[in-house]
């Protein structure tokens, strides 16, 4: 049974986004010094061990473990990892994968064959709108392929929602720490067969404090706490009310990239933004204004 959404779950899925906003810096930071295979396997590593030999494996089928550490592991991260190294500026990323949401309400209403009603199309057609504004400037540090990737990895993360959502509610943390075991062994063989096996022992010789600071940060505070708590919130939340948080990860990653890695801000990702974000916030909330005005 779902709860209202108050002040505390608010100021907790303000605290995830905050962390997956800024994360989009931190991630470009990494790609500086480690491959992007090889950065999402040992993400994902730190992510699963050494707590997968301490945390009690939480009662869902071996299936969604593996499904949930496939879908965010590989194809959430192993795709945005590999856009933002040299494909798509950090901000615009952050921008783009949000149309998660588009793809998990879809989703959603899919499995429950409810079919989107007219202000629903409306929004899609502005997201479809921002993400032209973006393909019309192309070129430099955000290319089609880029966007493309991003794309792909917001489609991954919406059917790990779905997986997440079946498991109900269970121990998110052991849930991310188990289904991260399963991301591992495809990451690495991707990255040995796509990067090569002297590029990584290159860049692992090479490795700092300041890297595997940079890696823990992706296994401690993006996956255990994000998708720990994101998981613990839509279990127990409406997913209407837990999404439209995430509108907020492309203020905090633009707004990041600007002051930290000096990402210009021009009118058009101004504009793209506006309407990307305009179109998932008329599609979370339209539908519900529609309802009430009519009742």
């Amino acid at each position: 049974m779902t709860q209202s959404f108050g002040l505390r779950p608010f100021l907790l899925a303000l605290a995830v986004v905050a962390v997956w906003g800024t994360n989009f810096v931190i991630i470009r930071v990494g790609l500086d010094a480690l491959p992007p295979l090889l950065f999402a396997a040992l993400r994902f590593t730190l992510a699963a061990l050494p707590l997968v030999f301490f945390l009690k494996r939480p009662a869902v089928p071996w299936r969604d473990l593996a499904a949930y550490g496939v879908l965010i592991g590989v194809g959430q991260f192993g795709l945005l990892f590999i856009a933002i190294d040299g494909f798509i500026a950090p901000g615009l990323a952050s921008l783009v994968v949000q149309t998660q949401v588009v793809f998990t309400i879809a989703l959603a209403m899919r499995g429950t064959s409810e079919r989107p009603a007219p202000v629903q199309w409306a929004a899609l057609l502005l997201a479809v709108a921002g993400l032209a504004v973006i393909l019309g400037h192309t070129g430099g540090t955000t290319t089609p392929f880029g966007v493309a990737l991003v794309i792909g990895a917001a489609f991954s993360w919406s059917l790990g929602n779905m997986v997440q959502r079946r498991a109900g509610r269970v121990d998110m943390l052991a849930f991310v720490v188990w289904s991260s075991l399963f991301a591992v062994p495809p990451l690495f063989a991707l990255a040995f067969l796509f990067e090569g096996a002297p590029a990584i022992a290159q860049a692992l010789g090479a490795a700092g404090p300041g890297v595997w600071a940079v890696v823990a940060w992706q296994a401690v505070g993006n996956t255990m706490f994000g998708y720990g708590a994101w998981g613990w919130l839509l279990a127990r939340y409406p997913a209407a009310s837990v999404a439209p948080m995430s509108l907020l990860v492309p203020v905090f990653g633009m707004g990041a990239a600007a002051l930290w890695l000096a990402e210009p801000l021009p009118g058009w990702k101004l504009v793209a933004a506006a309407l990307i974000i305009g179109g998932l916030a008329v599609n979370l909330f339209g539908p519900q204004l529609l309802r009430r005005r009519m009742v």
